[in-house]
């Protein structure tokens, strides 16, 4: 009897690089005649082949504007968008100091994805229901959200509006249209679908955005949402941020052979982008252009933001230990801001004393607000929120063992 040789192979994805590496990106083509052209928001979604694969860009890393996707955007508009991210960027490290110094119990910065959360918020209307991840921060601070309550959200303090129910990071603003965020994430890809059937099955002309991490797509709900927003051409914007990791496991992991997560989309029929996340008019562009679509019937767009998480997952965590020290440095795609910040000085409409000027400010409000926050309750302090609150606004009839639990703290 002979024996049987396996001559089969396991294949275990490994990321380029390792801590003790040297990242070379030289791979990564920037060249402008790669870009593709910017076609009619109601193109058959088949036709968007070259974008799910290519990279949509309107900005070169120097700020110079390129190719059909530059937005035309007033200076004005421009300026907001730079305000709010570096708002955003100066609040996530004033939390993230918070945290170290024993005040909050846990935070997850966005720094270096600033551009995807501000500019879709500015492209998008008030109306617009986002379905968000915990890095979308900016979207809050875009739809002007106070500072003050992500802080006392965040601190679980007595003026915490909901009452110290959710974990720091897990924001809910009904009022600003941010859907309560799950920790477990790509739950919301289907639930904004979802929102999206009963938006034009009630007729309005109002649409849905999520997002979810490349990892996330891997999940089943990634996969169904695609499924019912392409069986019922919900007006949806599905947005994937590809920051390359999912925590400490690289982003080929859940990419698999694919050519790209964006090249998802055109697998059920649904019209793809894969956009340079660090650019902020090829993000606002690509956003405006989807929700185009989505309110003229088109259905919904899968957008992959390219781009790279600057930090650590969370305030657990050490990307030291798994990714070489230096690589956000060297990432071709620069930083959001400093694009920006380049693109309005060529227009002759900012300069870098106005930058430090206008970084000085924000830095005197966010301290001001958090020294507000502070007096009201921290982590190390008491936060005086009523106990009682806890059998509150979870159930809508209390069940009885619930009540009988309350009865017996006497509150």
């Amino acid at each position: 009897m002979t024996s049987r040789k396996n001559i089969s192979n396991l294949f275990v994805p490994e990321p380029e690089f390792r801590p003790g590496d040297l990242p070379d990106y030289s791979s990564i083509n920037l060249d402008k005649e790669q870009w593709p052209g910017k076609p009619d928001p109601l193109v058959d979604a088949f036709e968007t082949e070259a974008h799910a694969t290519g990279l949509v860009r309107a900005m070169k890393l120097n700020g110079e504007v390129y190719g059909e996707w530059n937005p035309e955007l007033e200076p004005d508009v421009l300026i907001m968008g730079l305000r709010n991210m570096l708002l955003t960027r100066i609040v996530d490290k004033r939390m993230f100091a918070m945290q170290r110094q024993g005040k909050l119990s846990f935070y997850m910065k966005s720094i270096g994805e600033e551009a995807i959360s501000v500019a879709t918020a500015m492209a998008l209307r008030d109306s617009d229901m986002v379905f968000p991840t915990y890095r979308q921060q900016g979207i809050l601070m875009t739809r002007g959200w106070p500072v003050l309550d992500l802080m006392n959200q965040c601190l679980s303090n007595k003026a915490d509006r909901l009452d110290g129910k959710a974990i720091p990071i897990c924001y809910s603003v009904r009022d600003k249209g941010f859907y309560s965020i799950s920790g477990n994430l790509g739950t919301q890809t289907i639930q904004a679908v979802g929102w999206a059937m009963a938006c034009a099955y009630k007729g309005t002309n109002d649409i849905a955005a999520t997002f979810t991490g490349e990892g996330a797509t891997a999940e089943g709900d990634f996969h169904y949402a695609l499924n019912f927003a392409s069986t019922y051409r919900a007006p949806v914007i599905i947005n994937v941020v590809n920051n390359q990791w999912a925590i400490s496991t690289f982003q080929g992991m859940a990419a698999g052979q694919s050519r790209s997560f964006a090249s998802r989309g055109l697998g059920f029929g649904l019209a793809s982008l894969r956009v340079d996340g660090n650019d902020f008019l090829a993000v606002y562009a690509a956003v405006q252009w989807a929700a185009q679509r989505a309110r003229n019937g088109g259905g919904a767009t899968v957008i992959e933001h390219f781009t790279y998480r600057k930090e650590g997952h969370s305030t657990s965590d050490d990307p030291s230990a798994y990714r070489p020290k230096g690589e956000a440095k060297i990432w071709p795609f620069g930083d959001p801001i400093d694009r920006l910040k380049e693109h309005l000085i060529k227009l002759g409409k900012w300069s870098q004393e106005q930058q430090d000027a206008l970084i000085d400010e924000l830095k005197a409000h966010v301290l001001e607000t958090y020294k507000k926050a502070e007096s009201l309750g921290t982590l190390a302090t008491p936060t005086d929120i009523n106990p009682a609150t806890m059998f509150e606004q979870v159930f809508e009839d209390v069940p009885t063992h619930l009540r009988r639990q309350r009865q017996e703290l006497g509150i």
